[in-house]
C-alpha cells in the first residue's frame, strides 16, 4: 500500500489558488438533492421467491447486446481521387446499375459491396447513369440520387469507407468511386 504525501503549506496555498482560477470546460446542469429525491421513484418490490409460472432467465446467456454503431463515412483523399481519375490506382471492379429498378439495384449493390469487401478489393466503380433527359425533372436520375443515400445507410457503411463522384472519364456525375472496407 502506497502512502500519500502530505502537502506543505506553500504547496497547499498554490493548489488552492489554482483550483479557484480553474473553470469547467462545459457547464452541466446538476440536480439538487431535493430535486433528486422528489423525481426519483422507488423501485418496485418483488418477492424473494418467484412463482412457478415465472421462469428465471437461463444461466450463462447474457442479455441481448446492441451491435456496435456503424463507422462514419470518410471522403476520399485528394491524392486517391487524383490517382483514380488518372488511372494510377486501378479500379478493382465495376457495377453497372443502368436499367434496374430501385429494389433490384439496392440488392445488387449490397451483394456487390459484400463480395468486394470479402475479396479485399479497395476501390470499385458504381455506375448509376445520369438519367433520361426526356423524363420530367423530378423523375430524372432516380438511381443517381438514391445510391449516395443508400451508401450512407448503416447496412452499407459496414462495407464502405467513403465515396465520391467519379471523374468525367469514368462516368462523371453518373458514376461513383467507392472505397471498400476490407472484410474481417
Amino acid at each position: 500500500m502506497t502512502r500519500r504525501r502530505v502537502l506543505s503549506e506553500d504547496e497547499r496555498a498554490l493548489w488552492e489558488s489554482v483550483a479557484k482560477q480553474a473553470r469547467p470546460l462545459r457547464k452541466r446542469t446538476r440536480l439538487t438533492k431535493a430535486e433528486t429525491v422528489v423525481t426519483a421513484e422507488p423501485p418496485p418490490r418483488t418477492s424473494a421467491r418467484r412463482s412457478a409460472n415465472e421462469s428465471a432467465p437461463p444461466p450463462g446467456k447474457p442479455a441481448a447486446m446492441k451491435p456496435p454503431p456503424s463507422p462514419p463515412l470518410v471522403p476520399l483523399a485528394r491524392r486517391e481521387r487524383a490517382h483514380l481519375s488518372r488511372g494510377r490506382i486501378e479500379i478493382d471492379a465495376r457495377l453497372d446499375l443502368h436499367g434496374m429498378t430501385q429494389a433490384r439495384a439496392h440488392g445488387a449493390l449490397l451483394r456487390f459491396l459484400q463480395r468486394a469487401s470479402g475479396d479485399g478489393l479497395r476501390f470499385v466503380l458504381v455506375v448509376t447513369g445520369k438519367g433520361n433527359s426526356a423524363a420530367p425533372r423530378s423523375e430524372r436520375g432516380v438511381l443517381r440520387r438514391q445510391v449516395p443515400e443508400w451508401l450512407s445507410l448503416p447496412e452499407f457503411r459496414a462495407f464502405v469507407i467513403g465515396f465520391e463522384e467519379a471523374h468525367i472519364g469514368h462516368g462523371g456525375g453518373g458514376a461513383l468511386y467507392v472505397r471498400v472496407r476490407r472484410g474481417r
